[in-house]
C-alpha cells in the first residue's frame, strides 16, 4: 500500500509509554497506517528499539525520553515533536504504572502518589500542552488508555484504580468542553494484557493474598486489539461518540451503528444508575 493511500497519511501521532508492550503495539499500528509517530517513554533503549522496528517496516518515527509528570519536560518535548514531525493530530495517553500496589494503609505514601501522578497527572500535562494547539488548528483527537478496574473496587491496587477512574472522568469532561471545537476525546480499555507491569501486579497480588488466583491466559487480550482500536479512533469514524469509553471486547462496528442511541441514552460512560425505592 502506498503511503498516500493509507488512512492516516499526513498525520502525526504522539504515543506515551510506547517503548514496549501495549504502547509499542499502538505506535507500530499507527505507523503502519501512515502516521508519523512520536515514540515517548522514560527509557532511551526502549524508545529507540520501537523506532527501529517502525522504520524497518517502512514507517516514520522519532524517539523522545520524557517524564510525563513534569509539565516543563512535557511542554518542551511537544515543541520538539512538532518541530521535527509536524503538528500533532493524535495524542494517545498510554503511559501508566502499577506503583502503590498493596492494601492502602500498608502502601508507601510516595509510591502511591507517584502511581496517581503517572496515571493521571501525566495525561493532564499532555492534554494541557496539546489542546490549545489543537484548538488553534481546529483539529485533533485524544485517546486516553483507561481500564475496567476504574469501575470496580480493587483492594490491592487503589492507586491504579483511583487514578484510572479519574482519567475516565477527565476524558468525558474534556470531551464536553472540546465538543464545540470539533476535537473528540475517547477513553479505552485494552483489557488485561500480559505486559511486564501486569505480571508484576499479579505477582504482588499473589504475595499479599494467598487466595489470589491470578489471571488465566484465556482471559488475556493481545495488545494488537488495543492498537487496532486506536487506529480506528484516529481515523475519525467514531467522532460522533466523543467522550465515550470503549473496551477492546466491544463490537465496535455495532457501536458505531448504534451511535444515536448511545448518545441519546448517555451510554458507554462512567455514570451512576438511577435508584428508586
Amino acid at each position: 500500500m502506498e503511503r498516500k493511500q493509507m488512512p492516516l497519511s499526513n498525520t502525526v501521532s504522539v504515543v506515551t509509554g510506547s517503548g514496549r508492550g501495549i504502547g509499542r503495539a499502538m505506535a507500530t499500528a499507527l505507523a503502519q497506517s501512515g502516521s508519523a509517530v512520536a515514540v515517548l517513554a522514560r527509557t532511551r533503549p526502549e524508545v529507540d528499539e520501537t523506532v527501529a522496528l517502525i522504520e524497518s517496516e517502512g514507517g516514520r518515527a522519532a524517539a523522545w525520553t520524557v517524564d510525563v509528570t513534569n509539565a516543563t519536560n512535557v511542554e518542551s518535548t511537544i515543541t520538539a515533536i512538532e518541530e521535527k514531525l509536524g503538528p500533532v493530530s493524535l495524542l494517545v495517553n498510554n503511559a501508566g504504572t502499577g506503583l502503590g500496589s498493596g492494601r492502602l494503609w500498608e502502601t508507601d505514601p510516595g509510591e502511591w502518589w507517584r502511581g496517581v501522578e503517572v496515571n493521571l497527572r501525566g495525561p493532564y500535562n499532555f492534554c494541557r500542552s496539546l489542546v490549545p494547539r489543537m484548538i488553534d488548528r481546529k483539529s485533533g483527537r485524544i485517546v486516553n488508555v483507561a481500564t475496567h478496574l476504574a469501575m470496580n473496587p480493587v483492594p490491592l491496587a487503589t492507586a491504579y484504580s483511583c487514578s484510572k477512574a479519574g482519567l475516565l472522568r477527565m476524558s468525558d469532561s474534556l470531551a464536553a468542553s472540546l465538543r464545540d471545537y470539533g476535537i473528540p476525546v475517547f477513553a479505552i480499555s485494552p483489557g488485561f494484557v500480559w505486559t511486564s507491569m501486569t505480571r508484576r501486579a499479579v505477582e504482588e497480588a499473589k504475595r499479599l493474598d494467598p487466595n489470589h488466583k491470578g489471571v488465566p491466559d484465556r482471559d488475556a487480550f493481545p495488545p494488537e486489539l488495543a492498537a487496532n482500536l486506536v487506529v480506528r479512533l484516529a481515523s475519525g469514524e467514531a467522532d460522533a461518540l466523543t467522550g465515550r469509553y470503549f473496551h477492546v471486547r466491544d463490537d465496535f462496528d455495532a457501536l458505531l451503528r448504534d451511535a444515536n442511541r448511545i448518545e441519546r441514552d448517555d451510554l458507554l460512560a462512567l455514570r451512576f444508575t438511577e435508584w428508586n425505592n
